[in-house]
Order: structure tokens, then sequence, then C-alpha cells
């Protein structure tokens, strides 16, 4: 090694070789950008590095955000969630473990994880839960699992902002009494806030103090909708 090859340069040469190798016996393309030979080619995995930033859902809760819905990051997302694209969970779950951060920051002492209860049909079509995936990855404490689906709701993709509430209100219970416990909600996207709203809801109907929630990303503030 010469003087001008620091150790970590050497590591990083090492790991894209092993990448290239890789390729040839397992073609894959970049799930930002469509490039050749990468899970996620090194300018789409800089889009990926978190930038936490604050959001508030309608009830004041704060909801801390890594990164901005659109381009590379909601490709990537899209990829996770909709194409079986688990090869890019690490660097997902880097930024959700950045926001996660930020929001226990902001809410001194203890607390538990919950996740918004994915539904019956998202489960079989996906065969896992992206945002218990995620905090895995992330190394987080297991969420907890005190939430639980009253009815099967529509799917959210098509519904406006009054839709995704309506679709949604009243769709999820505690499944037990929550009295004297703390929680950081965690979901992938921030869209209308209707998803994190229900969960903080139906947690705070049994009893539990939601200091705060924590997302992959957030949409652009223009079609939040939030304050």
């Amino acid at each position: 090694m010469s003087s001008a090859q620091t150790p970590v340069a050497v590591t990083s040469r090492l790991r894209e070789a092993a990448l290239d190798a890789l390729a040839v016996l397992l073609p894959v393309s970049c799930a930002g950008c469509g490039g050749d030979d990468r899970a996620l080619c090194a300018a789409c995995r800089t889009q990926l590095a978190p930038r936490p930033f604050p959001r508030s859902l309608d009830d004041g809760t704060p909801v801390w955000s890594a990164l901005t819905y659109d381009g590379v990051v909601r490709r990537v997302i899209l990829g996770f969630k909709e194409q079986g694209r688990t090869d890019v969970a690490r660097a997902l779950a880097v930024a959700l473990s950045g926001a996660v951060s930020r929001a226990g920051a902001q809410a001194a002492g203890e607390m538990e994880l919950a996740v918004p209860p994915t539904s019956r049909a998202s489960f079989r079509r996906r065969g896992y839960d992206p945002v218990r995936v995620l905090a895995r990855v992330a190394g987080l404490p297991r969420p907890v699992r005190e939430l639980a689906n009253l009815h099967e709701r529509a799917s959210q993709k098509t519904l406006d902002r009054e839709q995704r509430a309506v679709n949604l209100a009243g769709s999820m219970i505690a499944a037990r009494s929550l009295e004297g416990r703390r929680f950081l909600v965690l979901d992938d996207v921030l869209t209308t806030g209707a998803t994190l709203s229900e969960a903080i809801r139906a947690l705070r109907g049994g009893g539990a103090e939601v200091v705060a929630a924590a997302v992959v990303a957030a949409t652009p503030r223009h079609s939040l909708g939030l304050s």
C-alpha cells in the first residue's frame, strides 16, 4: 500500500471490486436511477444520506423526517415497498435511524417504538412489513405489537387528503391498556399524515403518551397539507 492510500480508501476500493464481481454473477440495476451493476450507485446513495427536518401533524405531534419524498428517494422507497427491492433496505434504514435519533433527542426519557399495523392485503402482496424490516436492519429496538386493525381499509394510493382521513378513521385500536407507557411512532412515508394520526389516536386511546413520530421521508411541503 502506497503512502497515499489510506485504510479507508483501500477498504472502499476492495468493496467496489467485490460489488463488480457480484454484479457479474447477479446482474442488478440501481433502484434510484436504473444504472447497471449496483443496487444503489454512489450518486443515488448520496441522495439517501439523512438530513432530518421537522414537520407537525394537525394535533401538533412532531414528526421528524430524514428525507424529502421525491426524485431518487421516491424511486428507491417505491422499489423497496412495491418491487421487492430489499437490497436497498440498509440505506433506507440508515435514513430512518437518523430521523429516530433526532426525534429521540427532542423527547427525553424512555420510549418504546410502535408502527401502524399493515393491512393483510399489503402483507400478502409484499411478504413483509416494510417499516419493521427497516427498524430491524437499523438495529433499533423491536417495535411493539400493541396496535391492531379493526377492519380492512382501501388502498391509500389514489385517495386525496380528505379521503385518506375518512378511509383510516377508527380503523386501529390499542390491543390492551397502555397506561404509563411512552411511544415514538415509526412509518416509511409521511404524505397527508392520516396513517400516523390514526395510529397515534389509537395509542392515546389506550392510555399511552405519544411524544413524536419518525419517518424515512416526507412529501414536499406543498403537498403535505400539514402545519
